[in-house]
Parts: C-alpha cells; sequence; structure tokens
C-alpha cells in the first residue's frame, strides 16, 4: 500500500482517524478479494461528500454570480460531474491511492473515471467528518473550484441533455422524460440503457457507465436523429 502520509501532504489535510481516509479510498471491488479488510467500502462517504460538494459549489456560485438560477445549475452541474472530477484527482494522484480489486486495477477506461469521480466525494465525505465543513470547503475551493472559470469560459457547461432539453421545449412545446429500458452488470460496474422520449415517441437511446452518462449519450443521439 502507498504511503498515505505524502498523499496527505499533496492534498493539504492531515487526519485526525486515519481510518476515514483508508475507508475513502477503499472500492467495493477490493472487499471481495480481502475479505478479512477491517473497513467498509467508500459508497456511504460518496453519498455524503456528494452533498458537501454540491452545497460548497452552490454556496460559491450564488456569493460571486448574480446570474439566474438557470446558468448557474448547468456551470454546477458541469463542474462535478464525472469527467471532470476525475481529471481533478490528476492533481494529486489519488489513482495512485486507491484500493482496487486486481481486476478493476486494470481498466484504464470510463469506468476508471467512475471510481476516480467517486472516490473524490468519498474524500469529501471523510474530510468532512474529520475536520468539519470549513476544511472541505479549503479543500474543495482549492482543487475544484478552480476549475470553474474554464467551463464558464468554453461554455462546456452546455451539455448534450441541456441542449436537447431546450430545442425540444423551443420547436415542439415538450419537455424530454428519460428512461432505463435495461440495466446489468455487478453493484460496482453496473450498465444502464437509457431512452430519451418526447411525449410517446422514443427519439434515441444511449448506453453509459451511471444514468447519468446513458442521459447525455441518448441526448447527444437525440439531437443528432432529430437535426437539432
Amino acid at each position: 500500500m502507498a504511503d498515505l502520509s505524502e498523499f496527505e501532504k499533496k492534498i493539504g489535510v492531515e487526519f485526525q482517524n486515519k481510518d476515514l481516509l483508508l475507508q475513502a479510498l477503499t472500492h467495493r471491488s477490493y472487499l471481495n478479494e480481502n475479505t478479512k479488510w477491517h473497513l467498509d467500502h467508500n459508497e456511504r462517504l460518496e453519498f455524503l461528500g456528494d452533498a458537501v460538494l454540491e452545497l460548497v459549489v452552490t454556496d460559491y456560485l450564488y456569493a460571486n454570480y448574480p446570474n439566474p438560477e438557470g446558468e448557474l445549475t448547468n456551470w454546477r452541474a458541469a463542474i462535478v460531474n464525472a469527467v471532470i472530477l476525475a481529471k481533478i484527482c490528476d492533481k494529486f494522484n489519488l489513482n495512485d491511492y486507491i484500493l482496487l480489486s486486481r481486476g478493476e486495477a486494470k481498466d484504464v477506461g470510463r469506468a476508471r473515471q467512475y471510481i476516480l469521480a467517486n472516490a473524490i466525494e468519498a474524500l469529501i465525505g471523510a474530510i468532512y467528518l474529520d475536520q468539519g465543513y470549513k476544511k472541505a470547503e479549503e479543500f474543495i475551493n482549492r482543487f475544484i473550484i478552480e476549475e470553474l472559470s474554464s467551463i464558464i469560459e468554453q461554455k462546456t457547461y452546455r451539455d448534450p441533455k441541456s441542449l436537447f432539453q431546450e430545442e425540444a421545449q423551443d420547436r415542439v412545446g415538450i419537455t424530454p422524460t428519460y428512461e432505463v429500458l435495461k440495466e446489468w452488470g455487478p453493484d460496482h460496474a453496473r450498465h444502464f440503457d437509457v431512452g430519451v422520449f418526447l411525449g410517446d415517441e422514443l427519439v434515441a437511446k444511449g448506453e453509459g457507465l451511471s444514468k447519468q452518462e446513458a442521459q447525455q449519450v441518448a441526448a447527444e443521439e437525440a439531437l443528432k436523429k432529430k437535426g437539432w
């Protein structure tokens, strides 16, 4: 196992409860091969960290931008998506410290992106439990909020799902709906097949490693099919 004191220096947080940090780094798959591991996997911490991250980003956007609610919502969604979070993990080499099964450790594709994004949320949850909201806020401001300016400048917040909704409402007066058509795979590597509908019309389908990703893929396909 890598030296966690080096990791703590990289993230600027020295944990009082080292087990909280270790749990944040423990992926569900690791427990399958290490049945005597003394900690649970990181999914409960991820659940908590996701909420803390969203609140900190929301608070920052509200305090610093007078823009309407719709724009702020799009910017927030863009900065907390899996692709951005996985990229941010490179800043402190989270990938080198996460505990995975041998099989998961070999996968470096989209599945790894989601594992890393979930792990950074779990890390935020662990920081919050160990040292409180202000320390979690400092971490988020240092590593995540700094991505915001480039997201706004490059307009990467205009994701396919938002665009398809705008176009559908403008052109046909209907708000798209999304439905999971099929899901498969183990808990730690679920796959989702999602359909996007305009009323009763199935416009397009998309596949992804989360419902959100599958919805984005479906929306992108729908924009192409409609020529929007």
